[in-house]
């Protein structure tokens, strides 16, 4: 469970944080963890969403400055909460942190990135080049594959040679698949830019890209380095984070990253055996630990316990990794809601199912429960004798493991990567290649092994799945936002072009994808959030973002919500006071409608548990485990 807390048993501020001349004030105590003891240049926090990778490379880049290090915090994820951790205005060039003068943050924005990297692409054009030909060319790198080589290219300078001036250079990364496309591209692009200096691609001409040959070389034997590079693979104690690290360890050893740590993150202990809640949570994570593959088992491991603040501010952030954090005092009574009965996913199922057809996304922050809530509303949908397919589009994938089995009505699917770019190259030289002499198919083929193939024929199996909503049920469990909205603006271009390319001529027949999400009637975007800070504050954006887009979400699901448990835990109890303060907010105008999860203490994994959460029609067996 992942738990982010502000009340304390000591004095707080106004906003429930610890002041700074506080308890909580560090006192010069000593590191709990081991990835501080003689680190190496660059590190890399990366991990499942949601278990705390910002915390821990926050602190951890603190920690480094404080000793009087110089510091760079990179946070490669467009959805970051590095602004609201650290109270300033995140740019894509270095920011000191007041009161910590040895830090420096930087965000790497995909927008900005991809509008520096179309200037220098025109830059590099033929001063006689026509003003017709430039906006064409521009035009051309407006698309998804340009931000992401954009955002790449920034994040090579600083492996190569822009971040000389800095001891250290501390990695915030985007959920686990996005990282780890992210670092697969120094080989990719090194491989594919390997003797070809011909043609141009969706990014531009290939010249071009030859410029950054040497950076991305750079990039790549920095990351190999073991001297040089450590990855901190970052887990709570929850079977799902678990299994995700395990993966992306064996995915990073295959790209040549073999320096790897572990650090298990929120590790909570019950105060009193007696409290059933508190219990529950520590025994379930005593579980997922028990069961940890060993080729995690094998790596160097650090333990954060779970603290009884939030990670907002400096005070709160230079004491998470300290050795002697203060602890809280027990409640002497137990915590309980009594507020007014909120609705269920039950409720929620009911709605959706009176259209009869159309999609459904689900949408947020990485580690809220996005995977959990779209299996239950498809098989809820499924108990009211509605078709369904369920699908993501998160490179992590973890449906098949929530749902775990065949129901009788439900197709489970993924848009795996790797499965729909070999499908669109064949598409693509199935129809081009006949017209095509011999070497003329060999060059077509080689700029179809362009990584940004990988973006475009994602983008097409994501329109294809959105198009079956017409008559069935599609629930689509999404990647973390940031990543979401890569596929938003893929989206978004792709209608561009086709209203110029068929403006006044068929125009008004055209169906693009981005129509069919801003149809309130066809699509229902479903925006998850846990009772906390950020991913409150996160989906608040992401609805702004859509908005702008012209997509209004349908209605928030409040998820692990444990106000009505009643514990005497102090770190639950504490938890109890910030849960309120975000569904007030919630309340106060950023949810239209807003329909809650409780926390549970059996994991939803499964036919039978995620049955139990969206009820409401007849039990169905599965066909086969």
């Amino acid at each position: 469970m992942a738990i982010e807390v502000r009340g304390t048993g000591n004095r707080t501020a106004p906003n429930g944080l610890i002041p700074a001349g506080d308890a909580m004030q560090p006192r010069h105590a000593p590191n709990a963890v081991g990835f501080l003891e003689r680190p190496n240049r660059y590190l890399f926090f990366t991990g499942k969403g949601g278990v705390g990778k910002t915390s821990l490379s926050t602190a951890a880049a603190l920690a480094l400055a404080d000793a009087g290090k110089h510091v760079l915090l990179v946070s490669t994820d467009s959805a970051s909460n590095l602004d609201e951790m650290l109270g300033i205005e995140l740019r894509n060039t270095p920011v000191t942190v007041p009161g910590a003068p040895c830090l420096s943050v930087m965000n790497i924005d995909p927008d900005n990135a991809a509008e520096s990297y179309r200037q220098r692409v025109l830059a590099q054009m033929a001063p006689g080049t026509s003003a017709e030909t430039r906006s064409t060319v521009r035009e051309q790198l407006s698309g998804a594959c340009t931000t992401e080589i954009a955002a790449f290219d920034e994040f090579s300078s600083l492996l190569a040679d822009d971040a000389e001036k800095y001891d250290h250079v501390v990695f915030d990364t985007a959920p686990t698949g996005h990282t780890l496309r992210l670092l697969s591209l120094p080989k990719a692009w090194t491989g594919f830019l390997d003797g070809n200096d011909r043609g141009a691609s969706c990014l531009g001409p290939h010249s071009g890209l030859k410029m950054q040959e040497a950076r991305f070389k750079a990039a790549l034997d920095a990351l190999s380095d073991p001297g040089k590079t450590t990855v901190i693979l970052v887990v709570r104690p929850d079977k799902g984070a678990i299994a995700e690290a395990a993966h992306t360890s064996a995915e990073l050893r295959m790209l040549g990253l073999n320096n790897q740590r572990l650090a298990i993150n929120g590790v909570f202990h019950a105060s009193d055996r007696a409290d059933a809640v508190a219990c529950a949570i520590e025994d379930l994570g005593q579980q997922a630990l028990d069961a940890m593959p060993s080729p995690l088992r094998a790596l160097p491991t650090d333990r954060v316990e779970l603290r009884a603040f939030d990670t907002v501010g400096l005070p709160a952030l230079r004491a998470l990794l300290a050795a002697d954090a203060v602890p809280l005092a027990s409640p002497s009574t137990p915590v309980a809601e009594t507020a007014a009965h909120r609705q269920g996913l039950d409720a929620l199922v009911d709605e959706l199912a009176a259209a009869g057809h159309g999609l459904i996304m689900v949408m947020g922050k990485g580690g809220v429960g996005k995977t959990t809530v779209a299996g239950a509303l498809a098989l809820g949908l499924v108990q009211r004798g509605k078709t369904v397919h369920l699908s993501t589009t998160d490179p992590a994938a973890h449906l098949t493991g929530t749902v775990d089995g065949e129901v009788p009505g439900l197709n489970v699917s993924r848009i795996d990567p790797k499965v729909e770019t070999q499908r669109y190259i064949d598409k693509i030289m199935a129809a081009k290649a006949p017209s095509l002499d011999a070497a003329e198919q060999a060059l077509l083929l080689e700029d179809l092994q362009s990584p940004c193939t990988e973006e475009v024929a994602v983008f097409h199996a994501f329109s294809r799945i959105v198009g079956e909503g017409r008559s069935a049920f599609v629930v689509l469990d999404t990647a973390p936002t940031g990543h979401s909205m890569l596929l938003m603006d893929a989206t978004g271009a792709y209608h561009r072009q086709m209203m110029r390319e068929f403006d006044g001529h068929g125009a008004a027949r055209i169906v693009t994808p981005l129509m069919r999400l801003q149809d309130a009637a066809y699509t229902k975007i479903i925006l998850v959030a846990l009772p906390e800070a950020t991913p409150v504050s996160q989906a608040a954006e992401l609805q702004e973002d859509l908005r702008r887009a012209g997509i209004e979400p349908y209605a928030w699901v409040l998820n692990k919500s444990v106000l009505a448990a009643g514990t005497r835990d102090p770190l639950l109890a504490a938890r109890l006071a910030g849960e309120r303060r975000q569904i007030a907010r919630m309340e106060a105008g950023l949810a239209k409608r807003i329909f809650t999860l409780p926390w549970l203490t059996v994991p939803p994994i499964g036919f039978v548990e995620l049955t139990k959460l969206a009820g409401g029609g007849p039990s169905m067996p599965k066909i086969r485990p």
